[in-house]
């Protein structure tokens, strides 16, 4: 039997938990339930919601007397206006860590150019940007920096999304740095996105293989993965026990699982219950 080491705090972090229940919550008191998109990035949750009644759509039409969740990673505050002008009730179910970051953002844009570490085109990035008056610079990794653009920029303040990697905010912040002559980062990583990247950082060094597992869309999940795989060779994405492949030629003995933050522990147990299940390794 392979011995398994699930990471302690796989699984659910506080904001996806809580939006979850306020789904649940508003589908045993109400009809006309919507949510725009997914309410967290992990298709088994979404399709557990839609089960019970939460009906997900691609754009916002007008619905006089229904109500519209806003997801786990919030919006820009123009779709909440949007959604009450077209007759919805809206309930705001973003994380409230990302919201503290609403927070920052919008009182350090009144003194300098704000920059937003994280993924362009992500929905927490989209919400975050989407609170202020003026546009952001918006910077994924260090060769997303645009050094013509900045040249303009004598002052300026980063936040991060709240999922992005250490490793990451350190190599855009020092190329940042040589560039920007007054810059100061207010590092907005949730706590728990840093206990996950500490912990996987461990599974990696002291296991044989590392699963981990959650949606393709999931930016937290994605980190976790590049990480891992910095660290060891043999380490495997997965949505799923249907996604595990055993292969023969390869022989471990022990092997890691780390949960994103949007993956249920449902799946995390099903993952685990098939490794341990599975033909002892080769000698």
């Amino acid at each position: 039997m392979i011995t398994v080491n699930v990471a302690r705090s796989s699984g659910f972090c506080s904001g996806v938990k809580r939006a979850i229940d306020m789904s649940l919550k508003l589908s045993r008191e109400k009809e006309k339930v919507y949510i725009l998109g997914d309410i967290v990035h992990n298709s088994f949750v979404v399709e557990d919601l839609e089960k019970k009644g939460i009906r997900r759509i691609k754009k916002l039409n007008r619905k006089k007397g229904a109500t519209l969740i806003i997801r786990a990673h919030g919006a820009p505050k123009s779709l909440f206006r949007k959604a009450r002008a077209m007759g919805y009730k809206v309930v705001d179910a973003t994380c409230p860590k990302v919201k503290e970051i609403y927070k920052i953002a919008r009182r350090l844009e009144k003194k300098q150019k704000l920059i937003i570490i994280g993924d362009r085109g992500h929905d927490e990035v989209k919400g975050i940007a989407g609170q202020l008056s003026r546009k952001p610079i918006i910077i994924g990794s260090p060769k997303d920096i645009d050094k013509g653009r900045l040249s303009s920029v004598k002052r300026a303040a980063a936040v991060t999304q709240s999922t992005q990697s250490a490793e990451n905010i350190f190599r855009v912040m020092n190329k940042l740095s040589k560039l920007i002559p007054e810059l100061k980062l207010y590092d907005t990583t949730c706590r728990i996105t840093r206990v996950k990247q500490e912990e996987i950082k461990a599974l990696a060094r002291n296991n044989d293989a590392v699963f981990v597992v959650g949606s393709g869309t999931s930016a937290n999940t994605g980190q976790l993965y590049k990480i891992s795989k910095s660290i060891n060779k043999n380490t495997f994405r997965i949505e799923s026990a249907a996604d595990l492949k055993f292969r023969g030629n390869r022989s471990f003995k022990n092997v890691g699982i780390m949960a994103g933050a949007s993956t249920p522990d449902e799946i995390t147990a099903e993952i685990v219950d098939r490794v341990r299940n599975t033909a002892p390794p080769r000698s």
